[in-house]
């Protein structure tokens, strides 16, 4: 059990209270959690710090383009049934934050980790994880990351021989080819809507057939494995055929599939679907996500989308029209500076919804909707936004720079 066998070294005990020194001198100058600088700071340290962090640890390791700090939140969630859960709640994902969470966990059991893309292999070196969650693989800030099948490439070889119990969406090409190269995989059903990164076969670059919700490969054979979870409906079917409810606070069906992988990886750990899925109830909002907040006399639903396959499941969310939405877009570091992607969205979804535009680079946001023939107006910020709203309800949404912004504006 954590921390009571095979103590931190002295060294690895100096680095954790270094972190937490400077992530409290940096919360106390307003620089936000701290959680990355104090990680940095202890993996300077010692740079074997994660992997002594998790060695008392049963860890799950949760990576995807879309999805994985809410599916992180709902592990978390269902494993607390077992025992106590350390894990990177608030999404810093890569090893400096990840350090950081595990190293405020000490009487912590399971270690439940959001891991960013491109660190999942050394993350899972270093942590050795017990069983590693695979959502979803799409474009995602192409200025600085890889493009998606040079990712799943780097999923395939880093998880390669992996001790770890993988769970996968089985109807991502691209995840299942990245899965396929470890021995144990469990295959969960849970839907793909955005289809447009995985039209070419990730194996042998021939042309995807799709006939229905199954996919395969024309020329080489490689096809979408039996599933042995599934989402169905309102339902997580399991191994052997029982239908659990899923009632969530979280909206979409994009989180139904979050659940359902979530059953999956709690299963692994001798959490029956039945409890996993009453104990993810309890979330109802995932760092400010689907909150919703009242801002000069309008309820403001908050909704994160950050790059194509995200605002494709956002917009099956949003209220019929006409409920005004209010569009924010940066391009910082955080968001990657390449706005391109924009066009890959289809806009036309929004047609009867008043469109208020705002953000860094709302100008890029209203050239794309004047192509898409929406009706809309640019604004300044959020109040000038909000006023042109009738009072009542208002979808926010917003991608990461931007919505972070939006949360300091409301007080959130």
């Amino acid at each position: 059990m954590a921390g009571n066998s095979d103590p931190l070294t002295p060294r690895a005990k100096l680095a954790v209270t270094a972190g937490k020194a400077v992530a409290a001198a940096s919360r106390a100058a307003g620089r936000g959690s701290g959680s990355v600088i104090g990680g940095r700071v202890a993996l300077k340290l010692d740079p074997d710090l994660l992997a002594k962090l998790a060695q008392n640890l049963d860890v799950v390791l949760v990576s995807a383009t879309n999805g994985k700090t809410t599916t992180t939140r709902l592990i978390a969630e269902a494993l607390r049934a077992a025992g106590p859960v350390v894990s990177n709640a608030l999404g810093a994902n890569m090893p400096a934050g990840i350090t950081s969470a595990l190293a405020g966990g000490s009487d912590a059991r399971y270690g439940v980790i959001e891991v960013d893309e491109k660190y999942l292999a050394g993350v899972a070196r270093d942590t050795e994880p017990k069983c590693i969650a695979l959502l979803n693989l799409s474009r995602d800030q192409l200025d600085r990351a890889a493009e998606t099948r040079m990712l799943a490439e780097n999923w395939r070889e880093g998880l390669a021989g992996s001790k770890a119990v993988i769970v996968a969406n089985a109807d991502d090409p691209l995840v299942v080819w990245a899965a396929s190269s470890s021995p144990n995989v469990i295959w969960v059903a849970a839907g793909q809507m955005w289809k447009d990164d995985a039209w070419s076969c990730p194996s042998c670059g021939g042309v995807m057939q799709r006939p229905g919700d199954d996919w395969f490969c024309g020329e080489c054979g490689f096809r979408r494995p039996t599933p042995s979870w599934a989402l169905s409906g309102d339902h997580v079917l399991d191994p052997h055929g029982s239908a659990w409810p899923i009632h969530l606070q979280l909206p979409g069906r994009a989180n139904k599939a979050n659940a359902a992988s979530s059953a999956a990886v709690a299963a692994v750990f001798g959490v029956p679907p039945q409890v996993a899925l009453e104990r993810m109830y309890q979330v109802q909002a995932v760092a400010g996500r689907y909150d919703v907040v009242q801002f000069q006399e309008r309820d403001l639903r908050l909704l994160l989308a950050k790059n194509p396959a995200g605002w494709l499941e956002t917009f099956s969310l949003i209220d019929p029209p006409p409920t005004p939405v209010i569009l924010s877009v940066n391009a910082r570091g955080a968001d990657g500076t390449d706005t391109s992607w924009l066009w890959d969205v289809d806009y036309t979804r929004l047609t009867g919804h008043p469109i208020c535009v705002i953000g860094d680079r709302k100008l890029d946001l209203a050239v794309r909707l004047e192509v898409a023939n929406q009706q809309f107006q640019v604004c300044d910020n959020l109040d000038q936004a909000v006023q042109l709203c009738p009072p009542g309800r208002i979808e926010v949404i917003a991608n990461y720079t931007a919505f972070q912004d939006l949360r300091r504006r409301v007080g959130n």
